[in-house]
């Protein structure tokens, strides 16, 4: 069967590799879909060698069908529709006993310590498989992992109907945290400088800003009545966004850090001391947030057709992390069963 898999030094092969049947307590896959997210791009750019083994299938955002099952498996059946919550914990770590196991300090984050779904047929423990409801686009499930991402970003934020949620960056995650807090009643503002970003948000209904070329802050004054935004949400990863999120949020207001900042930056401590702001991070998911990115989906309530911009071949795979890494897409979906 082939597989996409990362070499190192930013490089990604098509190869044969041997099929191999489930083991005890694992469900084998046909992939459908994998989706490419700014992780996987980390990893292409050599930043999560020492997690990755090389070489390696990565890829962690999928649907497919079961193909077969493993010994001791119940409640899944071939030929089922299914997507994959790809975190596994031990359980018996500080956090796990404390009900956090999706922060595990032992996590197996599958797709990057063990390989992942840019492969025709993928064997996964069957803890992580998780059943797609009758109908669902194989398409738009893809897009629930990233969903359950920016459904744990809202929810973590405590955000409630009628509060003001300002969202920088207007990325894949960043355009779904708008489209969650919206559904949850927020009134949404999105800060991101690329202009279909920018479109695409505002199609979405959020109110949106050109932070080059507009002041944010005197926005974010004038929509908030000079109280400021209840929620930010730092989804950009850059140094400077960081540090100006704080000047944003109302008097006990809360700042999600939601991008992956490979290295520490600042952070404007003496407006949290002055303004009681709370600092919150926000990692994966819990189960509930996938239920929630699932019925979303089920619902209709996500456009998934305007946030995928693109499906391309297995072969092509590489030219897909380009166009992500030079923000030229929005969603790129790998299409694993087909041939370029």
């Amino acid at each position: 069967m082939r597989a996409a898999q990362y070499t190192g030094h930013g490089s990604i092969e098509t190869v044969e590799i041997t099929e191999a049947a489930p083991a005890a307590g694992e469900v084998r896959i046909r992939v459908a879909y994998t989706g490419i997210c700014g992780t996987d791009l980390h990893i292409l750019h050599g930043n999560m060698d020492h997690r990755v083994t090389v070489p390696q299938s990565i890829g962690h955002e999928m649907s497919g069908t079961i193909d077969a099952i493993g010994e001791g498996v119940d409640g899944l059946t071939p030929g089922q529709a299914v997507t994959v919550m790809p975190l596994v914990w031990c359980g018996a770590c500080p956090a796990c006993r404390a009900g956090n196991s999706h922060i595990c300090q032992n996590l197996d984050f599958v797709g990057i310590e063990t390989p992942g779904a840019l492969q025709e047929l993928w064997n996964v423990p069957a803890s992580v498989v998780i059943p797609l409801p009758e109908g669902v686009s194989l398409a738009h499930a893809a897009l629930v992992e990233p969903l359950a991402v920016a459904a744990h970003d809202v929810r973590r934020a405590r955000l409630v109907a009628g509060e003001t949620a300002l969202v920088i960056g207007g990325g894949p995650i960043g355009q779904l945290i708008a489209v969650v807090a919206a559904r949850t009643g927020a009134k949404v503002i999105v800060a991101e400088p690329n202009a279909d970003r920018r479109a695409l948000a505002a199609a979405n209904g959020a109110h949106v800003v050109d932070p080059i070329s507009e002041n944010l802050g005197d926005i974010v004054q004038e929509l908030t009545a000079g109280a400021g935004a209840d929620v930010v949400f730092e989804v950009a990863g850059i140094a400077a966004t960081a540090l100006d999120a704080t000047a944003h949020a109302k008097v006990r207001g809360r700042l999600v850090m939601v991008a992956i900042h490979p290295k520490p930056v600042l952070i404007d401590l003496q407006r949290v001391f002055w303004r009681e702001l709370e600092i919150l991070g926000a990692r994966v998911y819990e189960r509930e947030d996938f239920e929630r990115a699932i019925s979303l989906i089920a619902a209709g309530e996500i456009p998934a057709d305007t946030l995928i911009t693109d499906i391309v071949p297995l072969d092509a795979t590489l030219q897909a992390f380009e166009a992500l890494g030079n923000a030229q897409a929005m969603k790129v979906l790998v299409d694993v069963q087909a041939r370029g």
